[in-house]
């Protein structure tokens, strides 16, 4: 008995402090605990009992009478608005691997470190596995020499001294010297293309994309036998996110 009539009570708390920090953030300016029991049809003193323990978990401030959102609760929303553009992301990223029919990658480079954001694929067009860190062999793949050929000079040379170029496969890039010459060669209308540098029996091509938040790349991949799709699943790739309609829309800040 006493578990259940224990839960509505908490579930009740919890609807009464969501309706609080609701209501604290229609006023930009805040407003006093009065004013928030009113608009919440809520007692005076459940309220000031709400108020202060959302206070007390940084959801809320205090501030010359007047209640305003915490770093808390700013976190959460940072936090939802962020898993909805990764959400976003996702259902691009799935709609263009089944319209393709490849892979589909989406990475950024951010904090000085290669970050894979999403990447859709089936058992029937599996990803390659990663099985040496995309952070620590972006020398290897399409996506890391795709990011890497978006920094300035300085901080592609920091990423370098802090990832050397080490042969993974027979067929990774040999050496620093030769990686740079394969950067400052690239063109902005080409893709960048691996073939078996990152993973054996496996081709890879990358491009990249404008994201208003730095370096960002998509890439696809192909088993070998299949090469002869690559490019123009890419530039097929390439024609899906110029389209003006097209969801991922690439100016959301990841």
């Amino acid at each position: 008995m006493a578990s259940t009539s224990a839960a509505p009570t908490l579930i009740g708390s919890v609807q009464r402090a969501l309706r609080l920090l609701e209501a604290v953030g229609t006023h930009t300016g805040g407003a006093p605990a009065k004013q928030l029991a009113r608009e919440t049809g809520l007692p005076l003193p459940t309220a000031y009992h709400l108020l202060r323990t959302l206070t007390h978990e940084g959801y809320l401030l205090r501030d010359k009478g007047v209640f305003v959102l915490g770093d808390a609760a700013r976190r959460l929303a940072e936090a939802g608005a962020l898993q909805n553009r990764r959400s976003t992301i996702e259902g691009s990223l799935a709609h263009w691997r089944d319209t393709i029919g490849v892979p589909i990658y989406f990475a950024v480079y951010r904090d000085g470190e290669i970050e894979l954001i999403a990447v859709a694929d089936t058992p029937a067009v599996p990803a390659v596995d990663e099985w040496a860190d995309f952070r620590e062999t972006g020398h290897a793949h399409a996506i890391g020499q795709c990011l890497l050929s978006q920094l300035d000079a300085r901080a592609r040379e920091d990423h370098l001294d802090r990832h050397p170029v080490e042969p993974i496969t027979p067929y990774t890039v040999r050496d620093r010297h030769a990686l740079l010459e394969r950067l400052n060669r690239a063109r902005p209308t080409q893709p960048f293309v691996e073939r078996q540098e990152y993973a054996l029996g496996t081709v890879c091509a990358a491009i990249p994309v404008s994201t208003g938040a730095g370096a960002a790349a998509m890439a696809i991949s192909v088993p070998l036998h299949q090469a002869d799709r690559l490019l123009p699943a890419v530039e097929r790739l390439r024609g899906e996110i110029g389209q003006p309609l097209s969801p991922l829309a690439f100016s959301i800040s990841i």
